[in-house]
């Protein structure tokens, strides 16, 4: 696991010490050039928690990962580098009235000691692009805007208007093998919608993104967001190179299983 080869992976030339700006500046090129994907859960291929096999899988193997890889990676990386880095716990579209579930979350979130605490999260697919405090507020990145807010011991982070469903957390620290058992569930229980849909999301260097759910591609751009329905197996390695920089030898068997499910889904909506 070396430092080098994980700025190659990201393209990042910038000063490496423990400060906001090489903070930020790593947290945008992990999310410009590292996509958010699920994809091996459709290929039958176990995804870990272990540290070493994810570097292999991210850096080496030129690929994305979730949020337990993709933070997993960064804590590493951000460690490395000097940066005091604690693993959170969070859970995902839990409404306040709720209670709390006991355990684990189901997502993975970085707190980072600077001048004051940041939240960072490269994790989330759709969430923030760039670190933010870790205090209450609203948080402007390009054309989206984000929130976070303070309630019962708890924080609450919502997310921007395309990006679904915000988490909530606690400062409880945690290790990367902590999230193991969340890891297992979440990729083979019939009800997670990880294993019931793929999904790849890339940050653009404007601040919009491109999110594959499916068969449909939907591009968000200041002016809103555009889908467009992948029809060809052709068209889905396209997409899979073009837009998310993934390049994989058996697209035949997940286009088989992403063009039955949109089959099902549009037959199902009328």
């Amino acid at each position: 696991m070396k430092l080098g080869d994980y700025f190659k992976r990201i393209q990042y030339t910038g000063n490496v010490k423990p400060d906001l700006a090489t903070l930020t500046a790593i947290h945008r090129g992990h999310l410009l050039h590292i996509p958010y994907e699920n994809l091996d859960i459709h290929r039958d291929c176990p995804v870990t928690t272990d540290g070493e096999q994810i570097y292999e899988k991210i850096v080496k193997r030129h690929r994305g990962g979730w949020c337990f890889e993709m933070n997993g990676l960064l804590a590493w990386v951000l460690q490395e580098i000097g940066f005091n880095v604690t693993m959170l716990s969070s859970f995902v579209g839990r409404e306040k009235t709720e209670p709390t579930p006991a355990g684990v979350g189901d997502h993975l979130i970085l707190r980072v000691e600077l001048d004051q605490p940041y939240l960072a999260d490269v994790g989330f697919g759709n969430g923030i692009f760039e670190p933010i405090p870790l205090s209450e507020g609203s948080f402007q990145q390009g054309f989206l805007t984000y929130k976070l807010a303070q309630e019962n011991n708890r924080w609450w982070f919502t997310n921007q208007i395309y990006g679904g469903p915000g988490f909530d957390f606690d400062l409880k620290s945690h290790q990367l093998s902590d999230f193991a058992g969340q890891s297992t569930r979440l990729q083979t229980s019939p009800e997670s919608g990880f294993v019931k849909t793929t999904v790849c999301m890339r940050f653009t260097p404007d601040g919009g993104m491109f999110i594959l759910r499916g068969a449909v591609l939907r591009r968000i751009t200041a002016e809103g967001a555009h889908d467009q329905t992948i029809d060809s197996r052709a068209d889905y390695e396209r997409v899979l190179n073009e837009y998310f920089d993934l390049k994989l030898l058996d697209v035949d068997a997940i286009w088989e299983k992403v063009w039955a499910r949109h089959q099902a889904w549009v037959k199902s909506n009328g």
